[in-house]
């Protein structure tokens, strides 16, 4: 599974190593208490509809990217601080992922897991 952005017709993959947080207890717990992650390293969170969602970074050392999409649509991007960082928008997917990965995505652009 990758996670791929595309904008302007042009497409680029953004990871290759991609985990989903399906369960709850997955969603809940995110990427906290890891030490750090893989430079092609995504987190993804699925859920049945879009709604306002929401993440904090307690007990994640390391700043990462966040990207929240609604029907693969781009509606935030944010880089959050380690252990301070909090943001919240409409999705029914979000994706984790290192800071820098998403520097070149954009609201309005496409970001999508591809089997």
């Amino acid at each position: 599974m990758r996670v791929v952005h595309e904008s302007d017709g042009a497409s680029k993959t953004l990871a290759t190593n991609v985990e989903t947080a399906d369960p709850f207890l997955s969603q809940a717990r995110g990427l906290m208490f890891r030490r750090s992650i893989l430079d092609d390293y995504a987190l993804a969170f699925r859920f049945d509809a879009a709604a306002a969602r929401d993440v904090h970074m307690v007990f994640v050392p390391f700043p990462l990217d966040m990207v929240w999409t609604r029907d693969e649509d781009v509606r935030r991007v944010e880089r959050l601080r380690p252990w301070l960082g909090r943001a919240k928008a409409d999705a029914d997917v979000m994706f984790e992922l290192p800071a820098g990965s998403a520097s070149a995505v954009e609201v309005g652009d496409s970001v999508r897991l591809v089997d």
